[in-house]
């Protein structure tokens, strides 16, 4: 993460949490910390399947793999702190640990959406040009795809980190979330704060859409290429291997989207934590989750598993 000079007031902010109904705080702690431990288990669970099963030994599973492990790091750079919160008194944050959490959080949510849109050109590869696929989709290539990704992630959080976290915050420190988010954040600040916001809507803006576009791109090839399929099986194989990825991307894309392609004035609502909820906590443990129940080659290693036991 980038050094940050805090020339300000404020050393520590305060968050509003998920609710103040203290008779709501118990179950939603329960309720988070059996999400939490299923996305752990699940998304470790998977990788280990994937690396030691040598029929799943393929571009597919190798991104499926490393979306799973941003899984797990994705959840608990929120989760944690959140459930700590659910059960404090004071929910409170340093500066410094507040942009710490935001850094690996933009990081991580940038990463995961290329690799999403990575994951439908290497679907694109596999159906449009079967011939080529092996030819093209080889080892380097692919983890070339990861370490961009990875590197496109990094370096756009840390431009949105410095930004956010150099400007002056004199107080009001209240967070009206339950983690640090640069365009909540950036409300605190007593400095000028539209470079920054533009730099978050331009980050963000560009990265998703830019994501969301190749994998539109992507399907719209692989669905004229399904539908001149003369073979009924060939249509349904190809389908199969694309509903898991496409649900995936839908329930990410969906709660992403609504959150932040909104001008930096709006009203933070209780719909804003709902869908932060979603795509912070739930959505990592749903992925490994729908990829295991819909995807015929990881659920039959996972039966044989469990009759190996």
């Amino acid at each position: 993460m980038p050094l940050l000079t805090n020339q300000t007031k404020v050393t520590e902010f305060v968050f509003s949490g998920l609710t103040d109904d203290e008779n709501l705080k118990f179950f939603l702690f329960i309720f988070f910390l059996h999400v939490y431990i299923v996305t752990v288990m699940a998304n470790l669970g998977l990788v280990t399947i994937v690396g030691n099963t040598s029929t799943l030994q393929n571009p597919m599973y190798f991104f499926l793999s490393y979306l799973s492990l941003v899984d797990v790091f994705y959840s608990s750079t929120i989760t944690p702190k959140m459930l700590s919160d659910l059960m404090s008194m004071k929910k409170t944050i340093s500066f410094e640990g507040c942009a710490l959490q935001f850094f690996f959080y933009a990081a991580l949510g940038s990463i995961e959406t290329l690799l999403l849109s990575t994951m439908s050109y290497d679907r694109f590869m596999a159906i449009c040009h079967p011939l080529h696929y092996i030819s093209i989709m080889t080892k380097k290539k692919c983890l070339r795809l990861v370490l961009l990704s990875f590197s496109v992630g990094f370096l756009q959080s840390s431009v949105q980190t410095s930004c956010a976290f150099s400007l002056q915050y004199c107080g009001p420190n209240l967070i009206d979330h339950f983690y640090c988010d640069a365009p909540l954040v950036l409300r605190l600040s007593c400095s000028d704060t539209s470079t920054c916001d533009m730099v978050t809507v331009y980050t963000v803006g560009s990265l998703a859409l830019g994501s969301l576009m190749t994998i539109l791109v992507s399907y719209a090839l692989i669905v004229i290429s399904i539908t001149n399929m003369r073979s009924t099986e060939g249509r349904r194989k190809a389908f199969s291997t694309c509903s898991s990825h496409l649900l995936c991307v839908s329930i990410f894309y969906g709660t992403v989207l609504f959150t932040y392609l909104r001008p930096p004035s709006s009203i933070f609502t209780i719909r804003d934590k709902v869908a932060s909820v979603f795509y912070t906590a739930v959505t990592p443990m749903l992925n490994p989750l729908i990829y295991s129940l819909r995807n015929q080659n990881v659920r039959r290693v996972i039966i044989q598993s469990v009759h190996g036991f």
